[in-house]
């Protein structure tokens, strides 16, 4: 059976960048892959914002037993390690950079002070760390977050159906070209797992000059692991060619 590659890494050098920016030697290079993993995991899985307290605290509502919990879900879409011999800079994709910058840039301060412990225990050690958020501008154009909010819906008991057929209406509104979601495991607790999935609009996944964002993510339910995939199609890039200069003034 012909298995499907990983539409992003087919993508690098076409119409996508490397996650990691940097060059290293053979006797380096294994120290830089776990830097950057262990640097990728604290932000990503590790980190918790400092959520604001007074207008945003939880309101218990009329009927309601408990009153909903805020979301301190960042929403992270990448992370990228930049790194030379003058500077290390690490760039954050997210749909919520005010979370993660927080008050007075006190979480900046604290992803910093990490990502320089991180450096320093593998024997790195970089003169200047700068910490990028760049926003997310369509978070529901997003494969990565579309897929986290996928799991996020499951593990709180919803039904995959309405999760995916929710999430791929919003991307639609939100002016995608085609979007595929897939989910596998035991799904609504059954006893045999399977997978289910849903597409709508085109998904060229043979075209290698098609904007195709992939995004995987995890659920973790009573049942076990739910794995959820989402390719998202935004239409094709083109390459400009470079025109050959005009001579310029007549023939002799």
């Amino acid at each position: 059976m012909g298995q499907k590659v990983n539409p992003n890494g087919l993508r690098i050098g076409i119409n996508k960048e490397w996650e990691a920016q940097w060059f290293a030697g053979k006797k380096d290079f294994g120290s830089y892959l776990l830097e950057d993993n262990q640097i990728r995991h604290f932000i990503k899985d590790v980190y918790k914002p400092e959520l604001k307290a007074t207008s945003e605290e939880p309101v218990q509502q009329e009927g309601e037993k408990f009153p909903k919990k805020l979301d301190d879900r960042p929403r992270i879409s990448r992370v990228d390690v930049e790194r030379c011999d003058k500077y290390l800079k690490v760039r954050v994709h997210t749909a919520r950079p005010g979370l993660l910058i927080g008050q007075k840039g006190a979480g900046t301060d604290k992803i910093r002070a990490e990502v320089v412990k991180i450096t320093k225990k593998n024997g790195h050690n970089y003169p200047t760390v700068i910490i990028e958020f760049i926003p997310v501008k369509v978070a529901d154009a997003d494969a990565q977050l579309v897929a986290e909010d996928i799991a996020n819906q499951l593990e709180k008991r919803t039904s995959f159906r309405r999760a995916m057929k929710m999430a791929m209406s919003r991307a639609t509104k939100a002016g995608v070209k085609g979007i595929k979601t897939m989910v596998a495991g035991r799904l609504d607790g059954a006893e045999i797992a399977r997978t289910e999935q849903y597409h709508e609009g085109s998904i060229p996944l043979q075209t290698l000059r098609a904007d195709i964002d992939y995004g995987f993510a995890e659920a973790h339910t009573t049942y076990g692991r739910i794995g959820v995939k989402v390719w998202i199609y935004k239409g094709e890039v083109l390459v400009k060619k470079a025109q050959p200069a005009q001579k310029q003034g007549g023939e002799a």
